[in-house]
């Protein structure tokens, strides 16, 4: 499919979100072709970049269903290669300008939280026990009791990470991928908590928590909940960094 005249080049090295092809415009401009994996966690990506409108974020330039055209990051170096406290200098500018106000079609975190709730303990189970069942319950604990005391709730990423902000030319930094939701700020800190790139030691994941919410005002015990929630939502499939994560948060 080239119905937007391009001429294709070299793949991106492949990714969990989808397929990425360099490309160019008929003027020459360079961009990206990305075909997206349909899922749930993604199927807002395109909506989510569109309400970004390019603030800290790639430029969604056209779309056609599950395929995007999008502006091309250059050099396109991860924010993961500046080590972990500078790239918390980056992140912690961001994130504010990422938390905008939204709705409808964006998934609130309740909804989400509701189906990790009803579908980890079988997942769990199929999956052979790949944890302890007390960090299961403190992770279940968390997504039914958190969603109801929400503050304020705006568009966050729940996959906001070191390899997902790339060096650009327009900004500094620029957001790629988004699997959004809305939800309170504190939510939003998950991710980049849980980022091995990033580190991973306990001594540097509570740092992360430490430092992040201390620095953009947010409740640390509610992040400590909502990244241990989310993160062992995500453990089954995800690397065994994150069940470790789990295990110094709980």
């Amino acid at each position: 499919m080239n119905q937007w005249d391009l001429r294709i080049g070299e793949p991106f090295d492949a990714g969990a979100g989808g397929r990425t092809l360099r490309a160019t415009l008929p003027d020459g401009t360079p961009v990206v072709l990305k075909h997206v994996h349909p899922h749930r966690e993604s199927e807002h990506e395109a909506d989510a970049l569109e309400r970004w409108g390019g603030e800290g974020a790639v430029r969604l330039l056209a779309r056609d269903g599950w395929t995007l055209l999008l502006e091309r990051c250059e050099p396109g170096e991860p924010l993961s290669r500046l080590g972990g406290e500078a790239a918390l200098d980056v992140l912690v500018g961001l994130l504010p300008r990422l938390w905008v106000s939204a709705g409808p079609p964006f998934r609130p975190v309740a909804e989400e939280a509701a189906w990790w709730c009803s579908s980890l303990p079988d997942h769990w189970e199929q999956a052979g026990r790949p944890f302890e069942r007390r960090l299961l319950d403190a992770a279940l604990d968390a997504l039914t009791v958190l969603p109801g005391t929400q503050g304020e709730q705006v568009l966050v990423n729940q996959d906001l990470h070191g390899d997902n902000v790339l060096s650009a030319q327009r900004e500094p930094w620029l957001l790629i991928d988004p699997k959004p939701l809305l939800a309170e700020r504190e939510f939003s800190l998950a991710p980049i908590i849980r980022s091995a790139e990033l580190g991973h030691s306990r001594k540097e994941v509570l740092r992360r928590l430490d430092r992040l919410t201390a620095e953009l005002g947010l409740d640390r015990e509610r992040a400590r909940l909502w990244t241990l929630g989310a993160t062992i939502g995500w453990a089954i499939d995800g690397p065994p960094t994150h069940v470790e994560v789990a295990r110094w948060l709980c």
